[in-house]
């Protein structure tokens, strides 16, 4: 748990008043490059917009139709895949997170 918790951005442990619904997750997403590996810097017309993110917050899940609890199957700390449009933008302490559905994440990254 230690280990997950040293992973997440620091502005992540501000944000724990914000309790996602459902299977909603709130994600960080990870900066584009700004540099070439060659060294080379690359204007921001040219930088794509970054599909990996970190897991900040996750909702409790949904229920089927008997009331039965889904969890959900990532967690905080998670490194995802996002798509390239959707998400819902959320501004908070001068950080940009996005509230995406569960079913919305194309992936999870593994070590």
């Amino acid at each position: 748990m230690a280990a997950q918790a040293s992973n997440l951005p620091k502005s992540a442990h501000k944000i724990k008043k914000l309790v996602p619904l459902f299977n909603r997750i709130l994600v960080k997403r990870a900066e584009p490059l700004k540099e070439s590996k060659g060294g080379i810097v690359l204007p921001e017309a040219k930088t794509a917009k970054s599909l990996k993110g970190t897991v900040v917050a996750v909702g409790p899940g949904t229920r089927t139709e008997k009331g039965v609890p889904v969890p959900m199957t990532i967690k905080v700390g998670d490194e995802v895949m996002l798509p390239d449009y959707g998400g819902t933008r959320v501004e908070m302490d001068e950080q940009t997170y996005f509230l995406f559905r569960e079913s919305e994440i194309l992936a999870r990254y593994t070590d």
